[in-house]
């Protein structure tokens, strides 16, 4: 593109996050990426999220918005987060969260004049979010188009979801091709105040077996081994 066009990328810290980062950068945007502390349990998600827009070169903002006050998962609640396999959308599953973060980014990027926001969603290795599935994207783009002045004057807001068919392995594999330094995200639901991870959350499951499958060394800092 001649001029770059500007981008909001939505980065938690986590690993999917940081390669969708990666992939619009590999892609051309001028990102520009937000974080929210709504008083996760993971809060050195926020850390890393801090570490991985400074060697990407990329401003970071993080956005207040407690969402304790509402609670009702075990990342936002008393909840004990499951160490077990389990059935259904898990507990770890926050009401509404992609549905606000991306309400967040679309009011950010119309303050930055951007049309394009990036998300990390993926619906293939995952926990069953039902905010990860591409009818749920579908659904808040056109929102976006009908809720904006952008959208109403005739600017398209495209909601860019690069990872959502892809494997766990195959979103390493990207990222690890686009110099991603995994030992820079928390993905687990209860690391510590380091970042370490338990090793036993679903988070930890899926993204170990990522590693394993994709042939790449795990750098995931770990409380114990796993």
């Amino acid at each position: 593109m001649a001029q770059q066009q500007k981008a909001v990328v939505l980065v938690s810290g986590g690993l999917d996050s940081v390669t969708a980062l990666a992939i619009a950068q590999e892609q051309g945007f001028d990102c520009y990426a937000l974080s929210v502390d709504y008083g996760q349990r993971h809060r050195s998600e926020l850390d890393a999220a801090k570490r991985v827009t400074d060697a990407a070169g990329v401003p970071l903002k993080v956005l207040p918005l407690d969402l304790r006050a509402i609670g009702g998962s075990a990342l936002t609640d008393d909840i004990d987060v499951p160490e077990m396999e389990s059935t259904g959308i898990p507990v770890t599953y926050v009401p509404a969260r992609n549905t606000i973060m991306l309400s967040l980014a679309l009011a950010y990027a119309e303050v930055l004049g951007a049309d394009d926001i990036f998300i990390g969603v993926n619906a293939v290795d995952y926990s069953g979010y039902p905010d990860c599935r591409p009818e749920f994207i579908a659904a808040f783009q056109q929102m976006a188009r009908l809720a904006t002045k952008a959208g109403v004057e005739g600017r398209a807001m495209t909601i860019h979801t690069p990872l959502i068919d892809l494997t766990k392995s195959e979103i390493i594999q990207k990222g690890t091709e686009l110099g991603v330094d995994y030992a820079m995200t928390v993905s687990c639901y209860q690391a510590d105040g380091d970042g370490r991870a338990c090793g036993r959350c679903d988070s930890c499951r899926i993204r170990r077996a990522g590693f394993q499958t994709a042939g790449v060394p795990d750098p995931t800092k770990y409380r114990q081994n796993p």
